[in-house]
């Protein structure tokens, strides 16, 4: 996606009835590092929740994927999570890291490559909603497995997951998989808790959007005048993130004029919660088959692997 493509996007988004930005445009170099502390919050459970799942059960994992498996991860940002999954895979061909913060995403490729020397690290800047070209290692993998750790699907209407994950069966490509992390269904107070913590680093996050659109875009947000906002829709099984604007104002973005009125928000994220019945319908729309799921004691998080069918 170009520069032109993204603020064609952007101002779209923002003369919508209800007015949106995609999630994607967190993801500058101050946002991939304050969603890294984001993970570490103790009200955000998903991260230590999904670790503990994988470190139960890494043995199984790395049965499952095989060797020589090519590792391709979306959304890698500081691939905390895959270093675990390095560390046990059997005679892995190559790790394909996959991210659209350039910077963010070379550092991080840049680090693992001093632990890992013996692996080929090739890292992809893209958009991964998106198809895209995977690079050439220099040992052929016997089979692809794309892994989509976290809770990132869940920022997709179910519409948009669906395409994503038809972008995950291409990249799997024949007899490959996709290793993913669903956040499941729960009390909506610990859901809630998770995207309004004490130390206000998710609003900082939020808030960071319209920051990169000041800075990158062309816009002149007020950005005293936006407050985050985070609520759990029941009825949908989502959390919805949004800024909530103070005052009338008009902004400027690119060569687009934007009217937002006082108590106006902007939608910046959502994040589904899934049931296992639920999320396997849609992997299965997507041509996956869920064949294994690994859960924490409470349930409050799941980890699926899904073959192509």
């Amino acid at each position: 996606m170009t520069d032109d493509d993204a603020l064609r996007e952007i101002i779209e988004g923002l003369q919508q009835a209800e007015k949106m930005i995609s999630p994607k445009y967190f993801y500058d170099e101050r946002g991939s590092q304050l969603f890294d502390k984001i993970t570490q919050l103790p009200e955000y459970y998903p991260t230590e929740t999904e670790l503990g799942i994988m470190r139960a059960n890494i043995d199984e994992f790395a049965q499952l994927m095989g060797p020589q498996a090519s590792l391709i991860e979306f959304g890698s940002g500081s691939s905390r999570k895959t270093r675990v999954l390095l560390k046990n895979l059997i005679e892995q061909a190559v790790y394909v890291p996959v991210d659209i913060s350039e910077q963010h995403l070379l550092e991080s490729a840049r680090r693992l490559r001093s632990e890992f020397p013996d692996l080929e690290i090739l890292p992809v800047v893209a958009d991964f909603t998106r198809p895209f070209e995977l690079p050439s290692p220099t040992v052929m993998p016997l089979r692809n497995i794309v892994y989509f750790p976290g809770s990132t699907i869940g920022n997709f209407t179910h519409d948009a997951a669906i395409e994503l994950l038809k972008v995950m069966h291409h990249g799997a490509g024949n007899g490959g998989a996709m290793l993913i992390g669903v956040d499941l269904q729960k009390d909506p107070n610990i859901i809630e808790r998770a995207y309004n913590d004490s130390a206000g680093v998710t609003a900082e996050f939020n808030l960071n959007v319209l920051r990169r659109l000041n800075r990158e875009y062309d816009s002149d947000f007020d950005l005293d005048a936006f407050t985050h906002k985070a609520r759990y829709n029941s009825d949908a099984g989502r959390i919805e993130m949004r800024l909530i604007n103070s005052c009338d104002q008009i902004v400027n973005v690119g060569t687009e004029v934007i009217s937002i009125t006082a108590g106006e928000g902007i939608l910046t994220e959502y994040s589904h919660k899934y049931t296992l019945d639920g999320f396997a319908a849609m992997a299965e729309s997507a041509g996956f088959r869920v064949a294994k799921v690994w859960t924490d004691a409470d349930e409050l998080f799941s980890i699926q692997y899904c073959v192509r069918t």
